[in-house]
């Protein structure tokens, strides 16, 4: 299985507000970058991601699933090209990890959320998904 990381701003969509959706989750929609776009198209049922705090706080702080793969996104203009997955919180990190911590932790040094900064949705791989676990203090 493959890992995510979404970006959101907190003040459009926190992670008290993934959290408040509960277990039927909410669509990820606004995604209008096509290479973000693919990795939506890519995601499959039961794919975990990292939920981070872009521009506000700039930390990983949650743990989401993905509960229904990609669709038309009921948010673009007809036509458009857009799609959204439905995804629901999992689970808090015990600590939230900042960007400064992943800048600082040379493992992550690969990260695209270090080397592709404006992707609001992008992959994990395997081993940045274990470590960020740890630093978080949760299970990978």
């Amino acid at each position: 299985m493959a890992h995510w990381l979404y970006k959101s701003e907190p003040f459009k969509w926190s992670w008290d507000a993934q959290v408040k959706a509960g277990a039927k989750g909410t669509f990820w929609d606004g995604v209008r970058n096509h290479a973000a776009k693919l990795n939506l198209i890519r995601m499959k049922l039961g794919e975990r991601g990292f939920f981070y705090h872009s521009n506000e706080g700039k930390e990983i702080v949650g743990i989401v699933e993905v509960i229904r793969e990609a669709y038309p996104d009921p948010t673009a203009e007809a036509g458009e090209p857009w799609v959204v997955v439905e995804i629901k919180a999992v689970r808090p990190l015990k600590t939230p990890v900042t960007l400064e911590q992943v800048k600082k932790e040379p493992r992550l040094a690969n990260m695209a959320l270090l080397k592709l900064s404006r992707l609001s949705v992008q992959p994990v791989t395997d081993e940045e998904w274990a470590i960020v676990c740890q630093m978080g203090g949760v299970d990978p």
